[in-house]
């Protein structure tokens, strides 16, 4: 027998060809642990110390891989400006996967909690070292993937060591595989396998969790077994349900979402009760964890015209921007009404209103001349920088619990449409809607600007440089806004498509800001969807409104406040999980009002 390697002989071995196994109680817990590993959603916010992800890691890296080739690489995120943004692509990917599923499986997804990325203390971005070519690698010459297949071996071993430790992981792939290789910064070869959500988990299922839910069952081990070759008494197909750069924003902790979830755990219905509306309370409670009800709720009006509109791609005449702006300072316009029903005080923006500065609008205007989208860019440079500052320096003075936006400007779905187009790399074509008021040959007017607005501006990256090339006044503004209440812990709720580009223009900037985003409804512009989409959010209402100003969303803060209230103050079944604050209404206030006198227009 030899003294290194293999100690046993070969007639050892034929006496005892079992002699190789472990103990039985080993054995069975091994199989304990394979039949208890779970994908795990649902995290406490408890950290995971540096020795115990290494033991993971460790166990990962003793796993089979290929010729020995070990292609594993294992990128370990804790920063929660990373997740964030990890969690915003998930949600783009999640909701995009929904859209092409038929219409109830899509609704099932929607409402399966993939929060796990925020909430996990750690992630981990597997990645496939692919840099060698197949024919230098043993194994690989005629089973190129089996590199990929290894890495998958890895995080099984990964997640079985974890299972045994107490550690929960949760296996997230709904990415773009070049996005999230970007993300990480993987170089041309490397490629990812997904996001591994790791932590303490706040749940512990019996059960895959797909399988409680309802989405899909075990199939018995019979059903997966051919023995010999394939035959047509085969297994069928598994089934298809496919259908018809500004300063760092710090996103929530992981502490604030568990805290915020655990709110509506506690409560004496079942979790998840009221949907999408749950989700927006988290997101809210994560935002702002001692509630509502001890600051002002705003709506920001912001109002700006378009020398697109020269074009032919309105049925209004530029004259009704102002003619609404005033009736907004005067606090009888649709949506200054609307803010004043739904208890928000409203401030009017004059974004750049034809005419002048608005008389009784806070004036953040720009100064050089503006261009039609089509032989010029909408704003320069230098304005879109200065209206961006602008608006949150504005959000900044607020100190607002809630931030409702709202526009007005002849001609801005053009504009919205064009910018949306650049920053999703949607058809121009199909985001382009009728507008208020348009027929056929005003939507064939508008689709032909916004496809030679984008042709010029090019697929730019800098999201700031697209907004001046393709964005006006309001939308920049607006921008500035959402970074602003983002960096003074605000929640923002969206209304229609112009406000939702400025917000994707936002995040884009800087994705922390995307957590602090409720969508309060989707419009009837086509573009709505992909830029919902791009932003990761559900719409709470659905109502095909075109009426803009804000409206729409601050018809969702009431449904908002009365989930709210529903949370706060319903029966519990966990008595030590007290809601975060005691149950309070919106301030009341009359529209048009201003708890802010001390306001200046921005530089």
């Amino acid at each position: 027998m030899p003294t290194v390697g293999d100690r046993t002989s070969a007639a050892e071995r034929a006496a005892r060809p079992d002699g190789w196994a472990f103990p039985e109680t080993d054995r069975l817990s091994l199989q304990r642990v394979v039949h208890a590993r779970r994908d795990i959603r649902r995290f406490r916010a408890d950290p995971v110390d540096d020795a115990l992800v290494l033991r993971l890691i460790e166990a990962a890296h003793a796993g089979p891989s290929v010729g020995h080739s070990q292609p594993w690489r294992f990128v370990v995120v804790r920063d929660p400006a990373t997740r964030a943004r990890a969690a915003v692509m998930a949600d783009e990917a999640r909701l995009a996967q929904a859209a092409q599923m038929d219409p109830e499986s899509g609704r099932h997804l929607l409402d399966l909690d993939l929060e796990g990325i925020r909430e996990a203390p750690v992630g981990l971005v597997v990645c496939c070292d692919r840099r060698s070519p197949p024919a230098g690698v043993l194994g690989r010459a005629t089973f190129a993937d089996a590199d990929m297949w290894s890495c998958a071996c890895a995080i099984q071993n990964l997640w079985l060591t974890a299972r045994a430790e107490g550690l929960g992981v949760g296996w997230v792939t709904l990415f773009e595989p070049a996005a999230l290789e970007g993300l990480v910064g993987a170089p041309e070869g490397v490629a990812t396998l997904g996001w591994l959500c790791v932590g303490w988990p706040d749940e512990r299922p019996p059960s895959p969790g797909l399988e409680r839910r309802g989405w899909s069952k075990r199939m018995a081990p019979e059903e997966v077994i051919i023995r010999e070759a394939w035959t047509s008494a085969a297994p069928s197909p598994p089934p298809s349900r496919l259908g018809p750069p500004t300063a760092r924003l710090g996103p929530p902790t992981q502490a604030a979402f568990v805290s915020a979830r655990d709110t509506g755990d506690a409560l004496l219905t079942p979790p998840g009760s009221l949907g999408a509306l749950d989700r927006a309370l988290d997101r809210l409670l994560a935002v702002r964890p001692s509630g509502l009800g001890r600051g002002p709720q705003v709506a920001v009006l912001a109002a700006a015209d378009h020398p697109v509109a020269a074009l032919g791609v309105s049925a209004y005449p530029t004259g009704v921007t102002r003619t609404v702006a005033e009736a907004a300072v005067a606090g009888q316009s649709y949506g200054a009404v609307a803010a004043g029903s739904a208890g928000l005080e409203l401030v009017v923006v004059d974004a750049g209103v034809d005419g002048g500065p608005l008389e009784g609008a806070l004036a953040i205007r720009p100064e050089a001349p503006r261009g039609d989208l089509v032989s010029g860019d909408g704003l320069a440079a230098s304005d879109a920088e200065r209206l961006l500052e602008g608006g949150a320096d504005l959000a900044g003075c607020l100190g607002a619990e809630v931030v409702v936006l709202g526009e007005v400007g002849v001609a801005n779905t053009t504009v919205a449409a064009a910018l949306a187009a650049a920053l999703t790399g949607a058809d121009p074509g199909g985001l382009v809607g009728l507008g208020a008021g348009s027929d056929s040959a005003i939507l064939d007017a508008k689709r032909q600007v916004v496809r030679r607005a984008v042709a010029r501006a090019g697929r730019e990256a800098d999201p700031l440089r697209l907004l001046a090339a393709l964005g006006g006044g309001e939308l920049a503004v607006l921008a500035g806004v959402v970074l602003g209440a983002a960096a003074a812990g605000s929640v923002v709720v969206l209304d229609g498509l112009a406000t939702s580009v400025a917000a994707l223009a936002a995040v884009r900037l800087e994705p922390a800001a995307g957590a602090h985003l409720i969508a309060g409804q989707r419009s009837r512009e086509p573009g709505h969807p992909a830029v919902l989409g791009a932003l990761g959010l559900e719409p709470l209402l659905d109502l095909r409104l075109r009426a803009g100003e804000g409206v729409g969303a601050a018809l969702a803060v009431g449904l908002i406040r009365q989930a709210l209230q529903l949370r706060l103050s319903s029966a519990r079944t966990a008595p030590g999980v007290a809601p975060p604050a005691p149950p309070g209404a919106f301030p009341q206030a009359q529209p048009g009002s201003s708890s802010w006198p001390g306001l200046r227009s921005p530089r």
